[in-house]
């Protein structure tokens, strides 16, 4: 062992050195990606205005969709089987081209009945644009990387947008229906905020996203353009868009999910974090040889059909084939339902429910509610997380009464 100390300070002191001199000579990189993401804190994610939306429209709910308009939208509406109706304002921060032609008819729909949308990005999917007749042109930035936006309606400083290669504008609209509620400028002013009225409700189309990221809402006063500009939608429920997120970005992964991604960027953190592997593994290679006879532990055997069932229905869960969990738990309630009460579960009508109330003496109207939600999950394809929790909470309800 003394012969070995030696190595071990030799070694403790190359890991410092290296550590002390990469840390003096590592520059910190940016990652200037844009990708709006709701849960980045680089510069171009929104982390800093998604926190802020309960305070901006205090006293409503605010709400993440993970899921296209199409089914979210469907799902909630007066006649779906969703938990809640969706009224008030579906916001789309960036990367909007994701949206496909029957989530941009619900979109508009929702907005029919009395809601708002409102999106903020370069360009729009072409459905809005034939639908609303309008156009977006680009003009590029020659001078330098600097531009103006403002707003009609306040009077306020223009915000400035540095790193701004160019800025996209509406060069056709119908100027007669829609409002120009905003501008950018780089030479001259173009119209980069409009109020469209559609059925019931209104469409609020702007085209500068980056003016909602962390990097320019904490720089300066410019968070005061953000809420000024959301100050036009109505104060109601806020539906915020995050299913894009969860795809690609503009050049590639929105953000690495690595729960080390952010202490490893810190330079400091990093190579205490390798000395301290460095230590570790030095300490099993001299510690490697046992000191004691290792005393064998005999446990009893377990009964593991529990913990097996629960390992096979979390695999379903986790992997979110809600589909076979719901068939699985309909295929043993109705087991069940034969085994222990003796009736023909074929066919799930309305004598077989007088006969299921009859005989486990429960009120009819339990028992249709429950065989009714059963038919209608054997006859859907799309099934969601909601379903299958909605079908236990049913099940449960029937054996506890």
């Amino acid at each position: 062992m003394k012969k070995i100390l030696p190595v071990i300070i030799i070694i403790v002191l190359l890991v410092i050195t290296a550590s002390v001199v990469i840390g003096v000579k590592s520059t910190k990189t940016i990652d200037w990606e844009e990708s709006f993401d709701e849960k980045s804190n680089k510069p171009y994610g929104v982390s800093v205005l998604y926190k802020e939306l309960p305070r901006l429209f205090n006293d409503y709910k605010v709400r993440t969709v993970y899921h296209q308009p199409a089914s979210y939208l469907s799902a909630n509406s007066e006649y779906g089987y969703g938990e809640h109706v969706a009224e008030g304002s579906y916001i789309i921060i960036g990367n909007s081209d994701y949206l496909e032609d029957d989530s941009v008819d619900e979109l508009l729909s929702f907005v029919d009945a009395g809601n708002t949308l409102f999106i903020s990005d370069y360009y729009f999917p072409q459905k809005f644009h034939d639908t609303l007749n309008l156009s977006v042109d680009y003009i590029k930035n020659e001078k330098d990387s600097i531009s103006y936006v403002s707003l009609k309606h306040f009077n306020f400083d223009d915000m400035t947008l540095d790193r701004n290669k160019g800025d996209h504008y509406f060069s056709e609209f119908d100027s007669i229906n829609h409002t120009v509620l905003g501008y950018s400028k780089i030479d001259y002013k173009h119209v980069n905020f409009l109020q469209i009225p559609f059925g019931d409700g209104q469409v609020f189309l702007h085209l500068e996203p980056k003016a909602f990221t962390n990097y320019h809402i904490l720089k300066e006063d410019r968070y005061k353009y953000v809420e000024r500009t959301l100050s036009y939608l109505p104060n109601n429920n806020v539906y915020f868009d995050s299913y894009t997120k969860m795809q690609t970005g503009y050049d590639g992964d929105v953000e690495k999910n690595s729960n080390l991604g952010w202490f490893l960027e810190q330079m400091s953190f990093k190579w205490a974090w390798f000395t301290a592997i460095v230590f570790g593994i030095l300490f099993m290679i001299f510690n490697a040889k046992r000191r004691q006879r290792v005393i064998r532990i005999i446990k009893p055997l377990q009964n593991t059909t529990v913990a097996f069932v629960k390992t096979v229905s979390n695999l379903y869960f986790d992997t979110k084939d809600h589909k076979n969990l719901i068939d699985k738990k309909i295929a043993y309630f109705l087991e069940k339902i034969r085994r222990e009460l003796n009736l023909d579960t074929t066919n799930l009508d309305e004598a077989f429910t007088e006969n299921l109330a009859a005989k486990t003496g429960k009120k009819k109207e339990d028992v249709k509610k429950l065989i009714n939600y059963i038919n209608l999950m054997k006859s859907k394809n799309e099934f969601f997380e909601e379903n299958l929790i909605k079908l236990n909470r049913n099940i449960e309800a029937f054996y506890s009464k």
